[in-house]
C-alpha cells in the first residue's frame, strides 16, 4: 500500500504524568516506524486545555497533535492502541494527502 499524510489529535487525561503520555506516544512512533515502515513529521503538544464540555468528569484535558506518514491499513492498529489506552479520552485522526513519499534517512 502507498504511504498517506495524516494527522492525529488525541485528548489525554489531565492527571495523566509526563512519563505516561511520553510513553504512549512512544508507543504509537513504534507502530508508525516499526511495524508499519512510515514516518513521525511532527508532535506538537498543545498542553492543557479547558473543554467545551465535560469528558469523564473532567473539565480540562491536556491535548497532543501528530502528523506522520504510514500506508492505510496502519491507522486502525494506531487507533486500536488509542483505544485500549484508558489514559486517552478522545482522538480524531484525518488524511491530510492521499499521495505521499517516505524520505529514507
Amino acid at each position: 500500500m502507498k504511504p498517506r499524510k495524516y494527522e492525529t489529535l488525541i485528548l489525554f487525561n489531565p492527571d495523566m504524568g509526563n512519563t505516561q503520555r511520553q510513553e504512549a506516544l512512544d508507543d504509537l512512533t513504534n507502530v508508525i516506524e516499526q511495524e508499519y515502515k512510515g514516518k513521525l513529521l511532527l508532535t506538537d503538544d498543545w498542553g492543557m486545555r479547558e473543554l467545551a464540555y465535560p469528558v469523564e468528569k473532567h473539565t480540562r484535558g491536556h491535548y497532543v497533535r501528530i502528523e506522520y506518514g504510514v500506508p492505510g491499513d496502519a491507522i486502525s492498529e494506531i487507533e486500536r492502541k488509542l483505544r485500549l489506552n484508558e489514559n486517552v479520552f478522545k482522538f480524531l485522526t484525518v488524511k491530510l494527502q492521499d499521495k505521499f513519499e517516505i524520505e529514507e534517512g
